[in-house]
């Protein structure tokens, strides 16, 4: 019995967060859902992106990405992580300075809902991978 009445606490709390999340989402434009229902496809790897650098000075290029890739601006610099293959992935860190900037471009239109926030659940992901490392003695 005392399995049932821890669970379900749990169970009710998960279903409040999901209502919250859920009312909290019909409160934005379809701009605002369709822009974050775009970004969360593609940090799942489903949009073909063309991520260029420029020099802002010499207008020249300074590097060029093409794929299935997701881009995490960060302080001075931008990680982008593209998904080659099927179990293929690769990190790219670039540097920006002051005369640097980049462009991100969508190079394919996809479907994705105005209507409903989309939601990724992935539930292997709450297993971690653990890697275990000896050294000699």
């Amino acid at each position: 019995m005392s399995i049932k009445i821890r669970k379900k606490p749990a169970i009710i709390a998960a279903a409040l967060s999901l209502a919250v999340l859920l009312s909290a989402a019909a409160c934005d434009s379809d701009a605002k859902t369709a822009s974050d229902n775009l970004s969360k496809a593609a940090d799942q790897f489903e949009v073909q992106r063309k991520i260029v650098g420029v020099n802002g000075i010499t207008g020249k290029y300074e590097f060029y990405v093409e794929g299935r890739c997701s881009i995490d601006p960060q302080d001075r610099k931008l990680v982008v992580t593209c998904r080659q293959g099927p179990n293929d992935y690769r990190k790219h860190y670039v540097g920006l300075s002051d005369n640097t900037f980049y462009v991100a471009t969508q190079m394919d239109g996809i479907d994705v809902s105005v209507y409903h926030t989309r939601i990724i659940l992935k539930p292997e992901g709450l297993i971690p991978e653990i890697d275990l490392q000896g050294g000699k003695q």
